[in-house]
């Protein structure tokens, strides 16, 4: 049964007119000698497109999808499956995301849920062996239920870690048996409200302990992929204990984790940080930890996780710039973690909202590579801080002076006077990059 009306999405190009096709995207087009489609490794987020209803904290859902349209849980949980791989194959996506509970829907207890994934993964695997299309990452729902207002891993009640524990340890198992090539931690409730009745020490310590649970786990089943922490602040508690980037990493070093996780960063989360994507991607590249995006955007003007799709080409491109001056994704890739506004409820708008999104992402790989090739930035930064690579600058660097040898420098020459960072001409000269690259 096909549920959409839409033919296959194909790349015409910028001067088409088609609103179902590719004005940027076009997967086989090299760029930097590597196709678009191995640089950007597009993915599908399971959970806004294929469960969200168009729901808001002010108004329930506006959207009923045809695949949705039964009482049965488990049939609606399979047609999902078939609607997804359609839509994918449709939109020429490689990879899909997911989280336990998107895919499949709970049971009475533990072990009822885990036999309603398995009999869902299979047909997961069918439509995998049919398409082709892989799974970048799985995840699971550990914030959704009752059972984890005061946390999962974080929670006060030892109860509720050992069914996080238990639920994490059934994700990262169908994970590995769809060949998922990450796996990603999300602490949605893992955070306070109030000192008051707060434990910070235990709680962090708990959430370390979870971790190093995880990654013993992985080694024991074999499982080779990237473990990933997705990095979130505020909402819905105050204060998130993955706020940022910075926090995740510096978590990491205290509880010898360093090694073992990198971080998928979302633009929206970084919105919430008051962090630009930019920034959340340049402190993970530069600390080594950089894998994977979660792409959306966020509106500055509204307090909460508005998801939207990616359509600034401005932030796509300096992202891209970010992903590859990291040398690129290895085993992550651009997830889609947005949906559709609640007023744009018709099937088609699916559509319409992935081309917007992977058309700006391919426009700004393909600026972000122009950029690079001509050094622009590159080279107006090795110029700014050349007073680092002779003298006392390569004195200070190399580890030969101190302040005794510095106050007496400082006393001898005094200091030389500044150059401009001259940011209104390089953000002119962005501006130009983005409007002549074809």
């Amino acid at each position: 049964m096909a549920y959409f009306n839409v033919g296959k999405i194909e790349y015409e190009g910028p001067q088409s007119k088609n609103p179902l096709a590719f004005k940027y995207y076009n997967p086989d087009e090299k760029v930097m000698g590597k196709t678009m489609k191995e640089h950007l490794r597009f993915a599908m987020s399971y959970w806004h497109t294929f469960t969200y209803g168009g729901n808001d904290p002010f108004g329930g859902a506006t959207i009923n999808r045809e695949w949705d349209k039964t009482s049965d849980p488990m049939e609606k949980a399979k047609n999902r499956v078939r609607a997804a791989f359609e839509f994918m194959e449709k939109c020429q996506i490689p990879f899909f995301c997911f989280h336990d509970q998107d895919i499949s829907p709970r049971g009475a207890n533990l072990e009822e849920t885990n036999k309603r994934l398995d009999e869902i993964v299979a047909v997961i695997k069918e439509e995998m062996a049919r398409t082709g299309i892989k799974c970048l990452w799985g995840t699971t729902n550990a914030f959704g239920d009752d059972k984890f207002v005061h946390g999962a891993s974080t929670s006060c009640n030892a109860t509720v870690f050992a069914y996080t524990a238990a639920q994490i340890k059934k994700a990262m198992e169908i994970t590995k048996e769809l060949g998922g090539v990450n796996y990603v931690f999300w602490g949605g409730r893992e955070g306070y409200e109030t000192l008051l009745n707060t434990d910070t020490a235990l709680e962090l310590d708990n959430l370390a302990r979870l971790l190093h649970m995880a990654v013993d786990y992985a080694k024991e089943i074999g499982f080779t992929g990237q473990l990933l922490i997705e990095p979130k602040p505020k909402e819905p508690t105050k204060h998130q204990y993955d706020f940022d980037a910075a926090t995740v990493i510096g978590f990491l070093r205290k509880y010898d984790l360093i090694d073992h996780f990198k971080l998928n960063i979302e633009a929206n989360h970084a919105t919430l940080a008051q962090h630009t994507f930019q920034h959340e991607l340049n402190i993970s590249r530069i600390n080594g930890v950089f894998c994977s995006v979660d792409a959306n955007t966020g509106d500055p003007m509204l307090g909460w996780d508005t998801d939207q799709f990616p359509t600034n080409v401005y932030d796509t491109t300096l992202a891209m710039y970010e992903i590859l001056l990291a040398g690129g994704f290895t085993t992550g890739g651009l997830n889609f973690d947005s949906k559709v506004r609640r007023g744009s409820f018709e099937d088609v708008d699916l559509f319409y909202a992935y081309i917007a999104g992977m058309d700006a992402f391919a426009k700004g790989l393909k600026v972000a590579a122009k950029l690079l090739e001509d050094g622009v930035f590159e080279k107006f930064k090795e110029e700014r801080y050349a007073s680092w690579r002779t003298g006392i600058g390569k004195d200070i660097i190399d580890g030969k002076v101190g302040f005794k040898e510095l106050e007496e420098y400082a006393m001898k020459y005094g200091t030389t006077p500044n150059s401009s960072g001259r940011q209104e001409l390089l953000e002119s000269i962005l501006n130009q990059y983005i409007l002549e690259t074809k």
